[in-house]
This record gives structure tokens, C-alpha cells and sequence, in this order.
């Protein structure tokens, strides 16, 4: 008998959190600047790999699920002030183009399903918008069921190529400029970000 009245208390435990989580997953979420990170590395003059970031990243998932990162370029950050100039100007054109996106389709059903503490893999169709192009780049991605909200992080590096959104001439500007003889045109990109309910 205690051992029916035991399940039956946890049974009705996991329903509650599973219908506390469905109703947060219907709702807005928010991207946590303060606990999110993307990176990328570039490579010179062949065998000389270097870690960059941007500073500051806006980002929603709304009810149905549609998700968008929108990184500030000006915010680029490689550890020496006038190559983030460089960067910002000669690469990015944050002029003409200030902002980079990031968009997504999640299934929020999948999400719903993920108690706290527990992850799963996801293989997202990522649409990266750049430099007034757009490219798709397939994700596998690991998303993170925590108290306060979802942990979304790639599982791999995600190649982005200059080609691809049109950056080629501005690789090509900041390679003369520095004196190099090469800047490698594919860039593994990395993130962990964080969404929190509104």
C-alpha cells in the first residue's frame, strides 16, 4: 500500500512539472546575455589559430517555437583593439550591415519533454544571415533542461565559409592590410547560449 501511495505522489510530482514546463515552453523566452558565448577562430598565415567573440547577442524563442540569435558585429572582440576596428570596417562592413541573424524552427514539444537536469541531441537547419546573404548550415546542436530555463550548444564546431556570405573581398582587405600571406576562408564557429521564460 505505501509503495502505491508512493508512486502515485510521484506520478503526480512528474505531471506537475511537466505540465509547469509545457506551460514556460508556450511562453516567451529570452536570450541570458550574462551566461552566453559565441566564438569563432580564425587561422593565418597557415598554422596560426586565433579565438574571437562577440560581446552582445539579442535573442528570442517565441510560442510557436521560431527561434533568432541577432549578433552586434561592432561588438566583435579578438583581444587587439585596432584589428576589432579592422574587423568591424574592413570585414563586416558594420556600416552597411551592423547585424548578423541567426534563425531556427524549434519543435517545442521536443523541448516540453526534457526534465530538468536532462539534455538531448538536436540536428537543427540553422539560417545564418550576413553581410546581406543568407546561408543554411546544418547543427547539431545539445539543448539543456535547467531550473530556470534551456541551454542550447553545439555538439561540433560549425563551419561558416567566407564564400558563403559574402566576405570573401573583406578577408582578402584584412589579409594585405596585416601583411599576411594567407587568412584562412572556413571558420569554425561555436556557441552556448542560454533562453530564460519572460
Amino acid at each position: 500500500m505505501l509503495n502505491n501511495n508512493l508512486r502515485l505522489v510521484q506520478r503526480a510530482v512528474f505531471s506537475i512539472a511537466a505540465l509547469a514546463f509545457s506551460a514556460s515552453a508556450s511562453a516567451q523566452w529570452s536570450l541570458d546575455l550574462d551566461n552566453s558565448q559565441l566564438s569563432f577562430v580564425t587561422v593565418k598565415a597557415e598554422h596560426i589559430a586565433e579565438v574571437h567573440s562577440f560581446s552582445r547577442l539579442e535573442g528570442q524563442i517565441d510560442a510557436a517555437g521560431n527561434a533568432r540569435i541577432s549578433i552586434d558585429l561592432s561588438s566583435v572582440e579578438t583581444g587587439i583593439a585596432i584589428r576589432n576596428e579592422r574587423m568591424q570596417s574592413m570585414l563586416f562592413e558594420t556600416g552597411l550591415y551592423p547585424q548578423a541573424a541567426v534563425s531556427a524552427a524549434i519543435n517545442t514539444d521536443a523541448l516540453s519533454a526534457i526534465a530538468v537536469g536532462e539534455e538531448m541531441a538536436l540536428d537543427a537547419q540553422l539560417t545564418l544571415a550576413l553581410h546581406g546573404a543568407e546561408t543554411v548550415i546544418s547543427a547539431p546542436l545539445r539543448v539543456t533542461r535547467q531550473a530556470d530555463g534551456v541551454r542550447v550548444s553545439t555538439l561540433s564546431p560549425l563551419i561558416i565559409t567566407a564564400e558563403s556570405v559574402g566576405l570573401v573581398a573583406g578577408v582578402e582587405s584584412l589579409r594585405e592590410i596585416a601583411g599576411l600571406p594567407s587568412i584562412s576562408r572556413a571558420v569554425p564557429v561555436t556557441f552556448s547560449v542560454k533562453f530564460v521564460a519572460d
